[in-house]
């Protein structure tokens, strides 16, 4: 198994799919004493993916990288985005929270085979267009640092002018950035992200993002021929066909690609919280949260679609998002295990803390089915050139 070094961790579900994929980590970052809680407890309960996890819970401007030069494969980690966060405050590269500067500096003194991080849809706004291309210059050369008292802009203009002066002189890596879906990767959730993945120059890998395995198309097409009703015991009278779907009916379309998974399909076997009230070993932290509500902008995720985009909110209160829309209308919040479904936890991970804690951690998390996918792509390139 190629070894590892997670940073940023939060409750683990880039670690857990990367580690899926066949990486092992041989140190996982986080300062967040609730997320470091969540895997410490799943490691005493013997999940296996992360039971053999080295956790540090702390700073990662404390650490020294340098530890680690020769002895891994690849950096991993999803910076704090609070940042770029549509929803947050926009500081961007005046604000304090942006960890990308460590994460730069983890390549740079590690110098590992390749690197992947995650970031949120918000970093590709044409506000944060130049720091975007500034992250990403930054990953290619990690050598080219900023100098003392030099400014962010004027660090961009010389690593332009190296980018352009054809050398390849130094640690340098071939970056590829792209906004995926993860829905179109299995995960039952429209969940768009921005991820960097770099191969060390040396290396020669020629590289480009899985294709995706999943597609609205297909769902809707599953959804007009009946497959997908009958596939969960939906009556005929409960079947919704709106849009493109009703259009389909009748339609036969030859595709190798999936369906889009569905909330529905999220869902299948977990009982209703607030009518079959459960808590034991085979459902951990689905309990029913009372107080959702409807309103404008915040209507919760239809059964039938891959659910919204999760959020974690202010301070773990997502507001109206985050729940379920019932086919007569009624919402309800999703339970942390439903959320935990969503994200593509397994089942027998527990989260630490309340509802709001944990749905704050779910919130945040990258979806392991995703991390998986790229994780089993990056290291069978790296595998090619051993």
């Amino acid at each position: 198994m190629m070894k590892s070094i997670e940073l940023f961790a939060g409750a683990g579900g880039l670690g857990i799919g990367l580690h899926s994929a066949g990486f092992q980590p041989v140190n996982v970052v986080e300062w967040d004493s609730y997320c470091c809680d969540t895997i410490r407890e799943n490691q005493i309960r013997g999940v296996k993916a992360v039971e053999r996890w080295n956790i540090t819970q702390g700073d990662v401007r404390e650490l020294d990288f340098r530890l680690y030069e020769g002895k891994i494969q690849l950096v991993s980690g999803g910076p704090p985005c609070q940042p770029f966060s549509l929803g947050g405050k926009h500081g961007a590269y005046d604000d304090d929270r942006d960890m990308f500067p460590q994460a730069i500096r983890a390549v740079r003194e590690a110098k590992p085979q390749a690197f992947i991080f995650e970031n949120v849809k918000g970093l590709t706004r044409t506000a944060f267009r130049n720091y975007f291309e500034y992250v990403r210059l930054q990953l290619t050369y990690p050598e080219i640092k900023l100098l003392e008292r030099e400014d962010w802009v004027d660090h961009l203009a010389r690593l332009e002018q190296h980018h352009t002066s054809g050398s390849c002189a130094g640690l340098t890596y071939r970056v590829v950035t792209q906004v995926l879906n993860a829905a179109d990767f299995g995960v039952p959730q429209k969940r768009e992200r921005v991820f960097f993945v770099g191969f060390r120059e040396d290396l020669g890998v020629s590289w480009h993002f899985p294709t995706p395995t999943h597609s609205q198309e297909a769902l809707l097409r599953e959804q007009a021929n009946g497959a997908y009703w009958e596939r969960h015991g939906v009556a005929r009278k409960e079947r919704l066909l709106v849009g493109r779907a009703e259009r389909l009916r009748g339609f036969d379309f030859p595709s190798t690609i999936l369906p889009w998974r569905t909330t529905r399909d999220a869902l299948e076997n977990l009982p209703d919280p607030e009518f079959e009230p459960v808590e034991s070993k085979q459902f951990l932290n689905h309990r029913f949260q009372p107080g959702a509500r409807s309103y404008q902008g915040h209507t919760g995720s239809r059964l039938d679609e891959p659910a919204k985009t999760l959020k974690a909110g202010v301070h773990g209160v997502p507001g109206g998002e985050n729940m379920l829309l019932r086919p007569d209308g009624s919402v309800r919040y999703f339970s942390v295990r439903e959320s935990a479904r969503l994200q593509t936890f397994p089942d027998d991970y527990l989260f630490h803390g309340s509802w709001s804690e944990a749905m704050r951690q779910l919130g945040n998390a990258v979806p392991v089915q995703l991390a998986r996918v790229i994780g089993q792509n990056v290291i069978r390139h790296i595998e090619d050139r051993q």
